[in-house]
């Protein structure tokens, strides 16, 4: 059975995570992010580390840096889908083009996940009528 550790980091202890975590070889299972019952972001850095997953959290910050240039695209998808689906930047981040949704479908980020839907379909009901 794997064993789940979360443990809280600062966003200055990010990167220097990943780099320890990558020259250990361990693996990147994935980047989460959700938004919490404040309201404001939470993003989790998942490692396997033997028979443990220990999840490296950061509560509340909406930019954050990017470890994409230390785990390329194990990091760099989840931080880009995050980015389009919630209020989070990832500075130094190459890649910003969206994953899911055209670039010119709305302006700003997190439409997706802080929009509530019927405001996203009269967007769209509004934009395709000329009145938006």
């Amino acid at each position: 059975m794997q064993e789940y550790k979360k443990i809280f980091i600062t966003k200055e202890e990010i990167r220097p995570t990943a780099q320890r975590m990558r020259d250990a070889n361990v693996h990147l299972a994935m980047i989460h992010g959700f938004i919490n019952d404040d309201g404001k972001p939470n993003v989790s850095y998942e490692y396997e580390v033997g028979p443990t997953i220990e999840s490296y959290t950061v509560d509340g910050e909406s930019v954050l840096p990017t470890i994409s240039d230390i785990y390329d695209l194990g990091a760099e998808w989840p931080e880009r889908e995050l980015q389009e689906l919630m209020e989070i930047r990832f500075e130094g981040l190459d890649n910003d083009e969206r994953l899911f949704m055209p670039d010119t479908m709305f302006e700003g980020q997190g439409h997706i996940m802080v929009t509530p839907m019927k405001e996203l379909i009269d967007k769209v009901h509004n934009r395709k009528e000329g009145t938006e």
